[in-house]
């Protein structure tokens, strides 16, 4: 009876430990300082999601590393592309809820022709007047990344918007695509992109450390970044709303977002389906450079959801998100058949060559298309 109590109270005490559960045997916060140290990581932040709940939010390293200042779950974080998840969540909320319809074109979702939209020099469409194949376009597909933009209207030759394909042909990933679908929140719903965002993601879920723009109270516990030869880049205070990337946030925030979408919190059961059904297969051998459409093979299984780049894992469906600049490296991972995630966010880019083992750590064996994400992975300059 003796024994039998003693295991009972040692179960309890795992049940609440917060460690992980599933196939991840040997994960461990050392493993992970232990791969920071390789790589000269200054900061990291995961969480692990099991069944659709949060079971693990940790932080290593450093915020600042000159000043000495620990990196903690409640760092504020620069959340990158993965805003764009975020902001693609809200979108699908909103045609859950018969507001929005993905399929519709944007000559019923503008009440203006798109090329007559001057809003600034991320939302200004003039470029594309002339070209009819703007009203061709729909949430679906900008949602897919199949609009036929560049990444960003700056990375063309004369600096001017323009269609490389027809819309729906194929996948190049895109923020330009994300500055449309904000446009149609605002001047066709006529709602505030930012309000929406705080109200249905942030607050609903409980993510106090977020937002879209910069606050004044993140200063206080925020984490400056580090570039790939280990240079400092001080925090960037967005002040402007921006559907591709202006997040800012933590890793315990982070959490609650990915288990949220993960469970399908907000969503009718046929929106969460949309989120990670294949909507269009990738057939390009890399994400990057965006417009390329390098030969070769394709990864099978590769394709675009909503918000989020779909996969064939051993499992069943996987799906993922990355968000990157030069002094962020930042990933989530999740697995339909466990309802299982893994979310990381550094503040260091060299963390991107450590994302791959700790994956294995976190989630076991898996067939996360590390090649496709990062051209590196696989090579002679894998470290």
């Amino acid at each position: 009876m003796k024994t039998l109590f003693m295991a009972v109270v040692a179960l309890f005490l795992v049940s609440c430990s917060g460690a992980p559960r599933g196939p991840d045997p040997g994960f461990s916060d050392r493993d992970i300082t232990a791969l920071m140290a390789r790589e000269k990581v200054v900061g990291l932040a995961l969480a692990l999601i099991d069944e659709g709940q949060v079971v693990k939010v940790a932080a290593y390293g450093k915020r600042n590393l000159e000043r000495d200042l620990p990196l903690a779950p409640d760092t504020v974080m620069y959340g990158a592309s993965l805003t764009k998840t975020a902001f693609a969540y809200m979108l699908l909320q909103l045609a859950s809820e018969g507001r929005l319809d993905l399929d519709a074109p944007l000559t019923r979702l503008l009440p203006r022709p798109l090329p007559d939209y001057r809003l600034g020099e991320r939302r200004d469409f003039s470029d594309l007047a002339g070209d009819e194949r703007w009203r061709r376009l729909t949430p679906r597909i900008l949602l897919a990344h199949a609009g036929g933009f560049a990444n960003f209207r700056r990375l063309e030759p004369d600096g001017k918007l323009r269609f490389h394909f027809d819309p729906g042909a194929r996948y190049a990933y895109s923020a330009e695509g994300m500055y449309i679908l904000q446009l149609i929140v605002e001047q066709g719903l006529g709602l505030d992109a930012g309000r929406e965002m705080q109200v249905r993601v942030f607050d609903r879920l409980g993510m106090p450390n977020t937002g879209m723009r910069w606050r004044s109270d993140f200063a206080a516990n925020l984490a400056d970044g580090y570039t790939m030869d280990g240079k400092m880049e001080p925090h960037d205070q967005r002040s402007a709303v921006t559907a591709a990337g202006s997040m800012d946030t933590t890793i315990a925030d982070q959490a609650r977002m990915w288990a949220a979408l993960v469970r399908g919190d907000g969503l009718s059961p046929a929106l969460r389906a949309e989120m990670v059904r294949p909507q269009l297969p990738i057939l390009s051998a890399g994400q990057f450079p965006t417009l390329a459409s390098r030969p070769g093979a394709p990864v099978p299984g590769l394709a675009a959801g909503l918000g989020v780049v779909t996969f064939q894992d051993r499992s069943g469906r996987g799906w993922f998100k990355g968000g990157h600049n030069d002094s962020t490296g930042n990933m989530a991972i999740c697995l339909e058949a466990r309802r299982r995630c893994l979310v990381m966010l550094s503040n260091d880019v060299r963390a991107e060559r450590i994302f791959p083992a700790i994956a294995r750590l976190a989630l076991g064996r898996n067939d996360m298309p590390w090649r496709w994400e990062y051209g590196w992975y696989g090579s002679a300059l894998q470290p």
